[in-house]
């Protein structure tokens, strides 16, 4: 370590160390004692954030301070088939992305088995699973439907409540996305409702009280979450909504792009705030003429955040306007393909021009055939080392959201081996 990475650390650190300390510190070494341990797990007034990393599409599983979980979406898919273009699929690919994904969540999961939450951000395979992957069918209770994704982890886990963007009108799904996904889980759905008790509900935009606290919400008033986007539309902390394809609409013209409509939430606890909003992406022009960025239009009702999911997995996403308005200090990317983590993205989130300051860049994989064509990029020097042969990406927020660390776990099997920990501040640069 050189004395700018070292210097950056200490900055990422939460500004712990004093700058004009360096040298005594940095023959201290900054190495976090659970470094090889095995991860020790959440404790009541924490807010955990974790990336699962399976090589085969994204997920993330949320923990709220009170013990309140979600799954956000559970991607499933023919990923392999994907040849030189797909990452390593981990651990391995003996079993499915769905029950790998399950699997972890009952080693963190307070409740184990028992989901409060799984929230769909929109219909494609790589976010809740397909329809034509498998050949085997699965029948339960006279039910027909394919193991995939949700449908898979479902076998272990016990969701309560799912917060979708159109159900039961999947025919508006089926405007803007292939059959794999809708057919997939409007079966799932069906079967869950009839057999399970499962509660569907279609997100409300705006809504600061549709995803809550369930366990204990008096102890921890300070944490809250809000649908800033769906359906090809936006809201404002008044709950003020916009069309962004309210002049196509009259045109009677579809985006014919699913990833416009994915569902988007700020997480806020205390000081802290978490972004996601799935694939949220679209670039179109207008019936006047005018290109539409709808990133850009996202950008006018995102506050400044602390950690931020990268759009569309850093695939063609992320505008200068929205990554100055988000303007974290740590961006994560979940990977599941080498086109993914794209130069025009990352030298967006990297650009000081952008915002200042120092950041961290976590990709869930940054495999070896991309750092061999980028690795001279200067947004590679922002991007985590423990990336290089994937791991899960877990942000710890601690009690009352004042301070936040970035843990990366071992992908290569379920040991949940710490490979490093990152301490931060929640203040803005």
């Amino acid at each position: 370590m050189d004395r700018r990475d070292f210097l950056k650390s200490a900055l990422l650190s939460g500004g712990a160390i004093l700058l004009n300390d360096w040298k005594e510190a940095f023959a201290r070494g900054t190495r976090d004692p659970q470094v090889g341990k095995v991860w020790q797990g959440w404790k009541e007034g924490e807010f955990q954030i974790h990336f699962i990393y399976t090589g085969v599409g994204e997920s993330l599983f949320l923990i709220f301070p009170d013990g309140t979980t979600m799954l956000l979406d559970c991607g499933d898919f023919d990923a392999a088939a994907r040849g030189d273009k797909a990452v390593p699929i981990l651990p391995n690919p003996s079993r499915h992305a769905g029950e790998w994904i399950a699997r972890y969540v009952t080693r963190v999961n307070p409740a184990i088995t028992d989901v409060d939450y799984m929230l769909l951000s929109h219909y494609h395979s790589d976010h809740g699973g397909s329809d034509d992957f498998y050949t085997e069918k699965h029948i339960r209770d006279g039910e027909e439907y394919p193991l995939s994704g949700f449908s898979l982890a479902a076998e272990m886990l016990r969701f309560s409540k799912a917060i979708d963007r159109s159900y039961p009108d999947t025919d508006d799904a089926h405007k803007y996305a292939g059959d794999d996904c809708v057919n997939q889980m409007r079966r799932f759905y069906r079967y869950m409702e009839k057999h399970r008790g499962l509660v569907i509900e279609k997100c409300r935009l705006g809504a600061s009280d549709q995803i809550v606290q369930l366990k204990h919400p008096d102890k921890y008033p300070d944490f809250s979450v809000r649908n800033i986007c769906g359906n090809g539309c936006i809201a404002d902390e008044n709950g003020h909504i916009t069309d962004l394809y309210a002049a196509r609409h009259a045109l009677g013209k579809t985006t014919k792009n699913e990833n416009a409509m994915s569902l988007g939430q700020i997480f806020t606890y205390g000081p802290f705030k978490f972004f996601t909003a799935g694939d949220f992406s679209h670039r179109f022009t207008d019936p006047d003429g005018t290109p539409r960025f709808i990133e850009d239009d996202l950008a006018s009702v995102c506050p400044a955040v602390q950690v931020a999911k990268v759009n569309h997995h850093g695939h063609h996403s992320m505008s200068p306007k929205l990554a100055s308005a988000l303007r974290p200090r740590v961006w994560v990317s979940c990977v599941w393909d080498q086109l993914h983590n794209l130069p025009d993205s990352m030298s967006i989130i990297a650009d000081r021009a952008n915002y200042p300051g120092e950041r961290l860049i976590c990709p869930t994989m940054m495999p070896a055939e991309r750092r061999a064509k980028d690795g001279n990029a200067d947004w590679m020097k922002d991007v985590a080392k423990e990336s290089y042969d994937g791991g899960h990406v877990v942000v710890n927020v601690e009690k009352g959201g004042r301070r936040y660390s970035v843990t990366y776990l071992t992908a290569q099997d379920e040991s949940m081996t710490v490979k490093s920990v990152l301490h931060f501040n929640s203040k803005k640069l």
